[in-house]
């Protein structure tokens, strides 16, 4: 692929929260993530937003009876994301000041990464580290 659409990434994780509109407000301000879009339905309900980290970007809504999404995801558990950070320090940093559960604190790895795991408001596992999978150092 050329031009712009080579740019955009071509794998965006999709998660389902009860609550969206606080996994957007952990996400955002413990995490970094940057609000791209959120579109709410007439009584407020997040039915789905888009979140941003560095080139890439996580969707997630709120789970609702009837969706087909919601159906298709239901008994799933909680999800793994891996996101690519620059400093792991102060990113854990970061998120332990605003209460983020952290699951490992910031370690380095075999394979040359240092990265920490954290669990958001509802379950999900994220790991941010300084690995770039697919990419030779």
């Amino acid at each position: 692929m050329t031009g712009t659409r080579a740019a955009r990434p071509t794998l965006y994780p999709t998660l389902l929260y009860a609550d969206a509109r606080a996994a957007i407000t952990q996400l955002t301000t413990a995490f970094g993530f940057t609000e791209h879009a959120v579109y709410e339905d007439e009584d407020g309900t997040v039915v789905h937003a888009e979140l941003a980290y560095g080139n890439g970007m996580v969707m997630l809504g709120t789970k609702r009876p009837g969706s087909r999404f919601s159906e298709a995801m239901a008994g799933a558990g909680p999800a793994g994301v891996y996101v690519v950070i620059e400093d792991a320090d102060a990113h854990h940093a970061r998120a332990a000041e605003h209460g983020a559960e952290i699951l490992m604190p910031p370690t380095d790895q075999e394979h040359g990464s240092r990265d920490y795991m954290a669990r958001d408001v509802e379950g999900n596992v994220w790991s941010f580290g300084t690995y770039v999978p697919g990419v030779p150092d």
